[in-house]
């Protein structure tokens, strides 16, 4: 395909994809499907890689850049204030008395929209494009973080025409529920700590030093404001808010304009009982002026705007009978308390259970079966035991002790040394089991096309498998009498499983489950110990010699290999064909041999990954961090505090035509 095709081509795909985006994101009306999807944005990638057409604009952008080492801070030109709170009717009148008595009269309406518990944003657009994205930090100054708020999908790369040359959108970044708790759910199974509500997730998000981690992230966006610098006396709130929506903006539709403050306390009490049902967290109601001529005669205090104010919602709490404490085993065996509740009816839900979290937080509270205690929804979403509420009652039961063996298989349960929680370590747990063998499957790991849930499920309970290293001895005339299971269906799966022998070392670690172990660590485990028996008889010291790997990784590692069932799923994947060494690059020379670089900033003609392939093709390695060990920094655009430390150690640090005269001389 010459250049010209391929550039026609490409623009296709964008304006497909940015259609498709918008139809999903902000109408909620998908008119092609994931896999459709998926396919354009690949072949835009390609496209663009191949004929050098990338835009700053393009959808292939939303996956994310390299890692930054640090956020910059910017000014905001207009303060980002936060509101004043009200928790009640009177104080809602108070409100509108102040109004009234500062602007003279009641000539004037309110604009009331619901408000998000996320993380406040500013956008910045210049000439149709997104240039700028911060946080609010303090108010007059935040965080740039561009790149990561690219990634969010609700969020427009560009405009079409009829918005200004220059302006700016205030927005909340959000996560819905449902996301947040699978989010929280797939951290659990990597041992990592739940984030406790969806603001405090969506905020981490967005701090994240890696875009590719943050593309990863189910962060949405509500625009709520829009700030231009032609004045116009007449506008109001709601115009632009139907402005903004117009244009391709996600705007909340709970949105209303009020004629008086009765009609504010009607809408803000349908609101409180609307709230249980909205797929996203909200914890209270924003309050408007909505005539904008009015912001400047009402102005603000040091912290708050006089035009605006919030009302914010109690957090809804009941009392039941909590029966009795269960446990469950999570994919990486974390044991978590569960207590088995009376139900009771819970923000628009009934409730059946609630996390204990574990042993510590269930003595801290003091909580035992029988108890009448108080449960709410954590952020609205997660029910969670407050308080007991009769500790003094005479014939409580017994405190709560954790059982030595795990519920599911009867090992002996144990507790790593700095950890809260208790775990099984047998990895023929059942529970274990089922999550390991999907995780095992996963596109991220072998691939295994057609090996979802439900087969899993029916091949546990036919008895066909018991671990991941059995599927690589399935037959077809096993699989044909299951459910849903045609025999070419059968063959397409046992086809699927013999092909993903041939995946990486690097997607085969992260596959074996290994606590701690994502994709970016197996890869450094498979870089460098080059075969699967190297990286099982390593020891402490030389796995913590990799920069990526501290020795909370080193240990679990270490622990997973010494595990003789572990020792010996291993040893059956090895029988069974899998790729357990790692493929060499042929090196094009050793003119950097030995050499060890950092690379950071923006470089004028490669990215880092371009740069790295470079430097190893030529006998060198690459660092994420600079050190005295560190022989160059190779530097580009806006190098942030690497190219300072490199400078205070004396380490020589070179352009990337430095880097290129190095190999070709």
């Amino acid at each position: 395909m010459d250049r010209a095709t391929a550039e026609k081509r490409a623009e296709e795909l964008r304006d497909l994809l940015n259609k498709a985006n918008r139809a999903y994101y902000i109408d909620a009306q998908p008119f092609i499907s994931d896999r459709e999807f998926d396919k354009a944005l690949a072949e835009l990638f390609e496209l663009e890689n191949q004929h050098n057409l990338a835009t700053e604009n393009s959808p292939t952008r939303r996956v994310g850049g390299e890692p930054t080492s640090s956020f910059p801070n910017v000014e905001h030109p207009e303060q980002m204030l936060s509101l004043d709170n009200t928790y009640n009717e009177d104080e809602l009148r108070d409100f509108d008395r102040r109004v009234t008595s500062i602007l003279g009269h009641n000539n004037f309406t309110y604009a009331v929209e619901l408000k998000f518990d996320g993380a406040s944003i500013r956008l910045r657009y210049e000439n149709g494009s997104f240039v700028l994205g911060a946080t609010r930090g303090d108010g007059f100054k935040g965080d740039d973080i561009t790149p990561n708020l690219k990634t969010v999908r609700d969020i427009p790369l560009s405009v079409n025409d009829g918005f200004p040359e220059v302006f700016e959108i205030r927005g909340e970044a959000y996560m819905e529920k449902e996301a947040f708790i699978r989010l929280n759910e797939n951290r659990e199974e990597q041992g990592l700590q739940p984030f406790a509500n969806p603001r405090n997730s969506t905020a981490g998000s967005l701090k994240m030093q890696d875009p590719r981690e943050v593309a990863r992230r189910p962060i949405r966006f509500f625009a709520f404001d829009l700030l231009i610098d032609e004045r116009d006396e007449n506008r109001t709130h709601a115009q632009k808010m139907d402005f903004l929506r117009n244009m391709g903006f996600p705007v909340c539709d709970h949105f209303h304009v009020c004629d008086s403050i009765d009609d504010v306390i009607k809408t803000v009490s349908s609101w409180d009982d609307l709230r249980s049902t909205l797929p996203y967290e909200t914890d209270g109601v924003v309050i408007k002026v909505n005539e904008e001529r009015y912001y400047e005669e009402l102005g603000s205090t040091s912290k708050f705007p006089r035009w605006a104010i919030a009302y914010k919602f109690e957090a809804e709490q009941v009392v039941t009978i909590l029966e009795s404490i269960t446990l469950q085993v999570g994919r990486l065996g974390k044991i978590t308390p569960v207590a088995e509740l009376k139900p009771v009816q819970l923000a628009g839900t009934t409730v059946k259970r609630a996390s204990l979290h574990n042993e510590d937080e269930i003595l801290r509270k003091d909580i035992r079966p029988g108890d009448s205690v108080v449960v709410e929804k954590a952020g609205e979403i997660i029910p969670q035991v407050v308080q007991v509420v009769n500790a003094d009652r005479e014939n409580r039961s017994e405190p709560f002790n954790m059982p030595e063996n795990c519920p599911a298989c009867g090992e002996k349960l144990e507790k790593f040394e700095g950890e809260v929680d208790w775990r099984c370590v047998n990895p023929q747990c059942p529970p274990q089991v089922r999550e390991r063998l999907a995780h095992f499957a996963s596109r991220d790991a072998m691939d295994i096309e057609g090996l979802g849930e439900a087969v899993v499920e029916q091949l546990l309970k036919e008895g066909l498998i018991k671990t991941y290293a059995d599927l690589y001895e399935l037959k077809e005339d096993q699989l044909i009498p299951l459910e849903r299971m045609a025999e070419k269906s059968a063959q397409n799966l046992v086809d699927a499983i013999a092909r993903s022998k041939e995946q990486s070392l690097d997607r085969i670690i992260f596959a074996l489950g290994i606590r701690f172990v994502g994709k970016t660590v197996s890869k450094d485990l498979a870089s460098h110990f080059k075969t699967m028996e190297n990286l099982m008889s390593a020891d402490i010291d030389e796995l913590v010699s990799i920069n990526s790997i501290g020795p909370k990784i080193a240990d679990s590692v270490i622990a997973f290999f010494g595990n003789e069932k572990n020792k010996i799923l291993v040893d059956r994947l090895e029988k069974a064909g899998l790729n357990f060494t790692m493929e060499e690059t042929e090196s094009l020379s050793l003119k950097l041999k030995d050499k060890k670089f950092v690379l950071t900033g923006t470089l004028p003609t490669m990215s880092r990954n371009e740069a790295k392939e470079l430097i190893e093709l030529h006998g060198g390695s690459t660092t994420s961090s600079v050190s005295k060990n560190t022989d160059y920094l190779l530097a580009g655009d806006s190098p942030g505090s690497k190219y300072d430390r490199a400078a205070k150690l004396n380490i020589p640090i070179l352009s990337e035509d430095d880097l290129k005269g190095m190999i070709e001389h």
